[in-house]
C-alpha cells in the first residue's frame, strides 16, 4: 500500500530521525486536533489479497502500546457539499 495525497490533507509528517528514508517516509494526512486521517492505495495484487482474504492488517511502529486507531474502506469520509 502507498500513502496517498488528498484534497482534504492540511499537514505533512515526516519520518522520525531513528528510521531510514527506505523505512519511512512522508505522510499526507487531515488534522483536526483530535484525530489525524491518511488515505492509502492498494495495489492491484493487495486488492486481490483483500478480497480473497477479507483481512487488512495495521502495524503500528514505536511505542510500548498501540494508540487509538481505526480502519476504513469507504469511498470519503468527508462530506460532499
Amino acid at each position: 500500500m502507498k500513502p496517498i495525497d488528498f484534497p482534504e490533507s492540511n499537514k505533512r509528517l515526516t519520518k522520525p530521525k531513528t528510521m531510514t528514508d527506505k523505512q519511512c517516509g512522508p505522510l499526507q494526512v487531515y488534522c483536526d486536533g483530535g484525530r489525524c486521517i491518511s488515505l492509502w492505495k492498494l495495489t492491484f495484487w493487495e486488492r486481490l489479497k483483500a478480497l480473497r482474504y477479507g483481512r487488512i492488517w495495521l502495524y503500528v511502529y514505536g511505542g510500548k502500546t498501540q494508540p487509538p486507531v481505526n480502519l476504513s474502506v469507504d469511498k470519503t469520509i468527508f462530506e460532499t457539499k
